[in-house]
Order: structure tokens, then C-alpha cells, then sequence
């Protein structure tokens, strides 16, 4: 078995010390999905939620949740987040978000893309429940990171 990172000898939490790392240009891609009744995703799509602009509102709360996952995440470390995209798509009965976050640093921004995508989906949530109180979050995955010593990964 791998190593637990952010356990000490005495098991105990930790936050990893990267401060003999390399810093590299890291980039991290995460997905995540809603599902919902059709009639909300028309809603949303058409632009009809009464709470307002429902993908303009969870773009921008996914990019700021990207910002702030250290003050969500205990041990993840506070970076310098060089740029986030959060693209949503509404389909038939669902919305998908997309998150890439990239940033030059000593460690992956992986959580911050995972952030971004769960954040956003919420804020959908949020703004369109009075339409469908059965909205299900799911799928919410890391699709691809790259940089730094482990070099590129991608999903299967």
C-alpha cells in the first residue's frame, strides 16, 4: 500500500511539505453533472429561472470556489491560481460542468478543479429548485491533471 501523504508518524493530520519541490506548470480537469426534469432544463436553458441567470451565477461560483478550496479543504495548500475556465452544458434533462484550473506551482490544482465543478453544480441546485427539488449531483471526477513529478494522468 501507497504512503498516506498527510499522516505523520503518529498518525496525525499533516499538511504535505512541498517546499523542496520544483515548480512546474500543473493543470487539472474535472467534470460533474445534475441531473434533472426535462421542464428544468429547458428552464435553465431558455434563461427562464426566476432567481435569474442560472449558468452565469455557478460559472462565477465555480471559478470563485476554485479560488478558496484551501479554506475548504484542510490540508490543501493555498496556490496561486493562474486561471480557471467552468464550462456548462445543459442537455436534455441535465447539466454538465467542465472546470481547468492551471497554475505554476509545487502541487497539482486537482482539488481545486473537483471544487470548482461541485460548486457550481450546487449553485444550479440553488437557483432552480423551486423547479425540481429531485435534482441529483453526480459523476463528479478528476478527468485529467498534468505537471509536476507524476507527471500527466488521464481518465479512463
Amino acid at each position: 500500500m501507497a504512503e498516506l501523504t498527510h499522516i505523520d508518524e503518529a498518525g496525525a493530520a499533516r499538511m504535505v511539505d512541498v517546499s523542496a519541490k520544483d515548480d512546474t506548470v500543473r493543470e487539472a480537469t474535472a467534470t460533474g453533472r445534475i441531473a434533472m426534469s426535462a421542464e428544468a432544463a429547458a428552464a435553465i436553458r431558455e434563461g427562464n429561472v426566476k432567481k435569474g441567470d442560472v449558468l452565469g451565477a455557478a460559472r462565477i461560483a465555480g471559478i470563485m470556489a476554485a479560488k478558496k478550496t484551501s479554506d475548504l479543504v484542510p490540508l490543501c495548500h493555498p496556490l496561486p491560481i493562474a486561471g480557471v475556465t467552468l464550462d456548462l452544458e445543459t442537455g436534455q434533462d441535465s447539466v454538465t460542468a467542465t472546470a481547468t484550473v492551471r497554475t505554476t506551482g509545487k502541487t497539482g490544482v486537482e482539488m481545486e478543479a473537483l471544487t470548482a465543478v461541485s460548486v457550481a453544480l450546487l449553485t444550479v441546485y440553488d437557483m432552480a429548485k423551486a423547479l425540481d427539488r429531485g435534482m441529483e449531483i453526480g459523476g463528479i471526477r478528476l478527468l485529467a491533471k498534468s505537471g509536476g513529478r507524476s507527471g500527466d494522468w488521464t481518465a479512463k
